[in-house]
């Protein structure tokens, strides 16, 4: 076992502390080493050899961060599957990946479909049930350069690929972080977030884990939930998304006595997304915590944070960790001066090894070993950075998520009704961006027939989170001579026409939020 891989399995500083937890119960350290030990002892039973890939599908639980590390102590890749994908989307990561096996948690065994054809298909509690006390994990050689996760992103060509995150990239990167957070024995780590992405899986699982830290699981985001875990169970650290942060004080705006059992906790980080300076103020004067901004990417873990000690600048994503390297450069790849925009680029070692069985679009990330970003970004006279925006309009990044706007094109290309489409990100107080959807269509139809044909059209082939939240049908996509759509012009007018100029407006209820979607012809 590569010396950095063993650390994240070694649990002798939590004595007989707790390690992870959920609402019915918890996991001691041995308990945990044995779970984990029977768990691959089970993969490796079904045939799994170091540098397999195996594809879990499972809720935020205990049973999936078991799975996961189970996965791993077998030597094989975790997969995490993002159970809010469609069939299509699950059949392209398994596919694409060559997992092996599929994990599915019992809950979500309806997700499954033909992909799993030719497949070994287990439910997570043959890997995750209780073991016998004392179980060893199987003695497996891995190298720390092996890849440890294979976490699927969205990119600018449409389709996710796969990111292969080595052993030295995962531990190195997470042991930084858990350091400038000064993450140890005394936190316990509310973890709401979803298992399938870097942000959640990472820095609550594995920070922790290097920390000392116990990991608890809350399953999904509820405020109250949430501020009653700070409150009763002295819950340390939280780790949100902006939309988490603008739930919370719609919550304490009905329940201003819960600010005071919220600000019991020591640190709130949110990252994926912009956090909004008002969204920072306002957490500020509610609970007395300045909320730490951090700035990463699948392909580069976490790049940039706040310091825990020290100013946390709002609008800030603050300084590069150790072991990394940022720079900002031009359109000629040149570093530019304090103050001026450029493109964000990365090198380290929390850069991914590469994109899965794909050497072109590898070769296309980097540039003399840094790896572009894609964000315009820009640095004060002390070097603190700032993110404004993205190269490409081709990327939305949405309540945390990153969506790739030729992925949702091509999916409403293929309804009869759509003559020509453009899918654009615009800014949004709640969700940073939404996506909006302009479309020119065939047949003359009602507005409101031609949102609910589209609409479900797109929710069966697409993750809820990636389907357009605002449609613009207009006569014809306008373009440039070129033939090319002007994105950044398009996204300038929608937003400019956004409270006005609509002929049609709707209330659906997107995870749990109410959301208007409006619909007008430009």
């Amino acid at each position: 076992m590569g010396t950095l891989r063993a650390r994240c399995f070694d649990f002798h500083a939590y004595g007989d502390r707790t390690v992870v937890a959920d609402e019915h119960g918890g996991l001691r350290a041995d308990e945990l080493s044995s779970a984990i030990a029977a768990g691959a002892a089970a993969l490796v039973r079904r045939g799994i050899r170091p540098g397999d890939r195996v594809a879990w599908l499972g809720p935020t639980a205990i049973d999936t961060v078991v799975g996961l590390l189970a996965t791993q102590a077998a030597g094989a890749i975790a997969v995490p599957l993002n159970h809010r994908h469609t069939h299509a989307e699950l059949a392209h990561v398994v596919h694409d990946s060559d997992s092996a096996v599929i994990v599915t948690h019992p809950s979500m065994h309806d997700r499954l479909g033909e992909f799993t054809r030719g497949r070994t298909v287990l439910s997570s509690q043959e890997v995750t049930t209780a073991p016998a006390a004392g179980t060893t994990a199987p003695q497996i050689e891995v190298d720390d350069e092996d890849p440890a996760l294979l976490v699927y992103t969205s990119g600018t060509t449409g389709k996710s690929k796969g990111v292969a995150l080595s052993w030295r990239a995962l531990v190195s990167n997470m042991s930084a972080l858990g350091t400038l957070w000064q993450i140890g024995p005394h936190d316990r780590c509310c973890v709401m977030l979803p298992l399938f992405h870097v942000h959640g899986l990472c820095i609550g699982v594995y920070a922790m884990l290097l920390g000392g830290a116990t990991i608890q699981v809350l399953g999904r985001f509820d405020p109250g939930r949430l501020i009653a875990e700070v409150r009763d169970n002295a819950a340390t650290v939280v780790l949100g998304v902006p939309t988490m942060y603008v739930a919370l004080l719609e919550h304490l705006t009905r329940a201003p006595e819960d600010a005071i059992a919220l600000g019991r906790a020591r640190l709130f980080t949110a990252g994926s997304a912009a956090l909004s300076s008002a969204t920072h103020a306002a957490f500020e004067a509610a609970t007395g915590h300045r909320i730490l901004e951090r700035y990463g990417m699948t392909e580069t873990l976490i790049t940039l944070s706040n310091p825990y000690e020290g100013e946390r600048r709002p609008g800030s994503v603050g300084f590069a960790l150790a072991g990394v390297r940022v720079r900002v450069v031009d359109d000629d790849g040149r570093p530019v001066a304090a103050g001026t925009l450029g493109e964000l680029q990365v090198r380290g070692n929390s850069l991914m090894s590469g994109y899965w069985r794909a050497p072109e679009a590898t070769a296309a990330a980097f540039v003399d070993g840094w790896f572009r970003t894609g964000d315009v970004a820009v640095a004060d006279a002390d070097a603190r950075l700032s993110i404004v925006g993205r190269t490409s309009t081709d990327i939305v990044k949405s309540g945390g998520f990153k969506i790739s706007t030729l992925e949702i094109e091509d999916v409403l290309r293929e309804h009869l009704l759509v003559d020509d489409v453009a899918v654009v990100g615009v800014a949004d107080p709640r969700w940073g961006e939404r996506v909006a959807a302009v479309i020119a269509v065939r047949a003359e139809q009602s507005l409101a027939d031609i949102i609910s044909a589209l609409d479900a059209h797109c929710r069966g082939q697409l993750a809820d989170y990636k389907c357009p939240r605002q449609w613009i049908v207009v006569e014809a996509v306008a373009r440039n001579a070129m033939g090319k759509v002007e994105k950044t012009r398009l996204r300038a007018l929608i937003e400019a026409n956004y409270e006005a100029n609509y002929e049609a407006n709707y209330e659906a209820n997107y995870e749990g939020n109410a959301d208007v979607r409006r619909t007008h012809t430009q």
